[in-house]
């Protein structure tokens, strides 16, 4: 007869122990956020961000020097840089921070709909040119409106420069060849 009071004490008591928290959340203040009247994240200021910030990235092109850290840290493959090596005589522009630049930015994306917003592209940029803004809204009706394109060159410059480049290429092949043509030359006249 004890074993069964207690079995009944017992079953009443996990009950009320388990209704405790729902119990303490009766008697608490809401905690939900009325979205479009109050922003859930506190503001930002331009100089910090806060602690749980998942906002925006923006890349200053100006700054940019292809260097590509920011793509091998990232851990879902969500940026792409595509760059080009300037010809020498080239007019590249200096960075905006006054160092040089040996690489043109052809083609540098973000793509939101895969972005974890994890912040790791930030660290291993040295020229500070990839920030978080202020942003963090990101609602829109196609997915192809996530893939963001920073570019300071247009479609024909890339172009340009492309041609540039192989020009160059064929140019210092065709050098290199002469050169081992000359030198094998040289070295068939001094056999004989």
């Amino acid at each position: 007869m004890s074993k069964y009071i207690k079995s009944i004490w017992l079953g009443i008591y996990t009950v009320l122990v388990g209704m405790k928290i729902t119990i303490d959340h009766l008697f608490r203040k809401n905690v939900t956020v009325q979205y479009p009247n109050k922003h859930p994240l506190e503001k930002a200021t331009n100089d910090k961000m806060p602690l749980n910030a998942r906002n925006r990235l923006f890349v200053d092109m100006d700054e940019c020097n292809g260097c590509n850290g920011c793509a091998r840290a990232c851990p879902v493959n969500c940026i792409t840089v595509e760059t080009l090596k300037a010809v020498p005589g080239d007019d590249v522009p200096p960075l905006k921070s006054g160092g040089k630049r040996s690489l043109w930015v052809t083609n540098y994306t973000i793509d939101f709909a895969k972005c974890c917003f994890c912040g790791l592209c930030l660290e291993p940029c040295p020229t500070a040119a990839i920030k978080m803004t202020t942003e963090f809204e990101y609602s829109v009706l196609d997915r192809k409106e996530l893939l963001y394109k920073f570019s300071t060159m247009t479609d024909e410059e890339v172009k340009q420069k492309k041609e540039m480049w192989n020009k160059f290429q064929a140019e210092k092949k065709k050098a290199d060849a002469a050169k081992k043509a000359a030198e094998a030359k040289e070295k068939k006249e001094g056999e004989e």
